[in-house]
């Protein structure tokens, strides 16, 4: 993806311009779409967060790397458009920023917590799911809450993540009752909802509409059979997350202005 600029950009936190790169996991397969991730780099530039933005992908293509090197700011901040802290946030991605490090050592290169781990990602969550319910005409204190994440048998971080999230949204008191489902370890969907009577807000708690994010969460779903089942998500689709990312990068810019 060309980097995103706009010359006048309304926020430009600190003395000096700085660059925003969105890195992401990505998609590689013949149909991948990563169409999410770019349009949101395009609102981002769009309203001014940094004076250029792009996207670049641990798996696809621009690489986080070549993604950084596009930029001319000084200064890049890197937000990991990941909902864990596992594998591909502590190991893979800081890799290829080292190689763009690598390449040109004067630019700083400042990374940002993920955003399954932004503590404004429960008010996004509780606010589309209480929409999604308003709509269908139920009222959240009906509803059990379901959080779809992709869980691992090697590393913990995603299903860390949904149970932390799930405990925030607990504590809101908004619904009837708050579970975690995963894909790649128990309980699976099928097991979280079993005995669930009433309706069912399953959120995807997956940053683009990959693989996991459309394809997983729907065919789940569907293989329920059940007609009160409400499917929204993935998550990093939600209206709410370009003002997450607005406040996380101000937060940061205003803390260590330069």
């Amino acid at each position: 993806m060309p980097k995103l600029a706009l010359r006048d950009s309304r926020l430009r936190w600190g003395r000096r311009p700085f660059g925003l790169l969105l890195a992401a996991h990505g998609e590689r397969h013949a149909d991948a779409d990563n169409s999410g991730v770019m349009s949101l780099a395009r609102r981002l530039a769009i309203e001014g967060v940094a004076a250029e933005v792009a996207a670049g992908f641990v798996k696809g293509t621009p690489s986080v790397d070549d993604a950084i090197r596009v930029l001319t700011s000084r200064d890049v901040i890197v937000y990991p458009f990941f909902l864990a802290d596992g594998y591909f946030t502590r190991v893979a991605l800081p890799r290829l920023i080292d190689k763009a490090k690598h390449d040109d050592s004067t630019r700083t290169i400042t990374v940002l917590p993920p955003l399954g781990l932004e503590p404004a990602l429960v008010d996004v969550v509780a606010d589309e799911t209480v929409a999604a319910t308003h709509a269908r005409g139920i009222h959240p204190e009906e509803v059990t809450v379901v959080l779809l994440a992709h869980g691992s048998t090697k590393d913990g971080a995603s299903r860390d993540a949904a149970g932390h999230l799930a405990d925030r949204l607990h504590e809101r008191r908004r619904f009837r009752d708050l579970r975690v489902a995963l894909l790649e370890e128990p309980p699976s969907l099928a097991q979280a909802t079993a005995d669930v009577q009433g309706p069912i807000v399953v959120v995807g708690l997956f940053a683009g509409e990959g693989m996991h994010g459309a394809n997983d969460a729907g065919r789940l779903v569907a293989e329920l059979a059940r007609k009160d089942v409400i499917l929204i998500g993935p998550v990093g689709a939600l209206a709410g997350i370009a003002g997450l990312i607005t406040a996380a990068v101000a937060h940061h810019r205003l803390a260590h202005p330069r």
